[in-house]
């Protein structure tokens, strides 16, 4: 049942609403309501992330990005075995397909070490030791840090201990629609007046935020993520994350493996330009946007190079034979028939600052008259999703840091 009225109403229960809920109601602060407009929480990008937990390699140093993804990364970590949840810590290497992405490496690897991030450069025989299936050209780059979770579980557990608190109050199949007048939202379920405000909206955060007068600058473009599983009873060993070297000209980390939680292997995902905020499958998701969301990739398809090349080269990843090329660049021996299209499909809600037509590459918070605006809230937004509210928190609402304190990382097990 939706209250009259909130402190502090949240937009959007993906793990962004939910933390930030988190950081406030430790604070002390109550009277928190989390509007989410499916019935169960994780149905978007909180539930259909990968779950790894990124270790500040990729992002430019004084970004936002790269001040919250470690720190994030020890947060939900720490958070995660206090409540007995599996996290997998077998770190992540990033290898060379060709002599020619060695540069990049270094340029990662200089990234990485101004972050913090515990990274070296490992020779082929050391990435045998850690990763048997993997190969390079020259050398790799290793992260001990890296990790990956159970995104649906962490959701869940962030439930129970937001509604333990009795100062938090989660509402679902509610879909914020408006304002009724400055101070009171509009919903699915009729209205609800409050004192602050925060847009964790997702793949809507550039709609809520233009309800206030924000991002009327920005256009969002959705970008389709796809995987490939390992078929049960398969074996293709890989204990943690194999990555290949990215074109950092765009926020994609291209087709990689990845050892779940719970141990099953995942090959993806793509990032396919999409004709929806939820356009899951081939056809279904798409709505009314699609013909401007084609429009809008026209656009960038002319003006954006980096852009182009996505165009050109990702939606062909929907033929297993391009698919699995890439993956077969990664390893030692690749057998396409050991893997099965997975259920898993994810939207990355991409914005671009349309002025220059530049894909945005880090997030952005904005604020404006009692409402806070996280926008951009693409990878690694999960993992950075507890470093960043308490940022939100500090800077917004004054409050201090609360919760789980963050360990310093510490190595894989050997």
């Amino acid at each position: 049942m939706l209250p009259d009225r909130a402190k502090v109403l949240i937009v959007g229960g993906g793990v962004i609403g939910l933390t930030l809920a988190r950081e406030l109601s430790s604070a002390g602060q109550g009277d928190i309501v989390v509007l989410e407009k499916e019935d169960e929480l994780g149905r978007h990008a909180s539930g259909r992330n990968s779950g790894v937990l990124h270790a500040g390699i990729y992002y430019a140093p004084d970004s936002l990005k790269a001040r919250s993804c470690l720190a994030g990364n020890r947060l939900m970590r720490a958070y995660c075995k206090e409540r007995g949840i599996a996290v997998r810590e077998a770190g992540k290497v990033i290898v060379a397909r060709v002599e020619a992405e060695q540069p990049t490496l270094e340029e990662l690897h200089r990234r990485a070490s101004a972050n913090g991030a515990r990274v070296e450069f490992v020779d082929e025989r050391q990435l045998a030791d850690i990763e048997p299936s993997a190969r390079t050209v020259g050398k790799a780059l290793f992260s001990r840090d890296t990790a990956v979770v159970d995104p649906k579980v962490v959701l869940s557990a962030l439930r129970a201990d937001l509604e333990a608190t009795g100062r938090v109050r989660i509402v679902t199949s509610c879909r914020f629609t408006g304002l009724a007048k400055p101070s009171t939202a509009e919903t699915s379920l009729g209205p609800i007046a409050f004192q602050r405000f925060v847009n964790a909206g997702g793949a809507h955060c550039d709609r809520i935020a233009r309800v206030f007068g924000l991002a009327r600058d920005l256009r969002l473009i959705p970008f389709k993520g796809i995987y490939r599983k390992l078929r049960k009873g398969a074996a293709f060993p890989v204990n943690g994350n194999i990555y290949p070297v990215p074109d950092i000209r765009n926020p994609f980390l291209g087709v990689h493996f990845t050892c779940s939680a719970a141990g099953d292997v995942y090959l993806g995902p793509t990032a396919i330009p999409a004709l929806g905020r939820e356009n899951y499958g081939l056809f279904s998701g798409m709505d009314a946007s699609a013909l401007g969301i084609v429009v809008a990739d026209a656009v960038l398809f002319f003006k954006n190079p980096a852009f182009r090349s996505v165009a050109l080269t990702e939606p062909r990843k929907y033929l297993p034979a391009y698919f699995y090329r890439d993956a077969a660049q990664l390893v030692r021996s690749f057998d396409p028939s050991l893997f099965e299209r997975a259920a898993k499909v994810g939207i990355r809600p991409q914005l671009v600052d349309w002025n220059t037509k530049q894909l945005i590459m880090d997030f952005r918070v904005e604020a404006a008259d009692g409402s806070v605006h996280v926008l951009n809230p693409i990878s690694p937004a999960f993992t950075s999703s507890m470093d960043l509210a308490r940022t939100i928190a500090r800077e917004h609402f004054g409050v201090r840091a609360a919760g789980v304190s963050a360990p310093e990382a510490r190595p894989p097990p050997s």
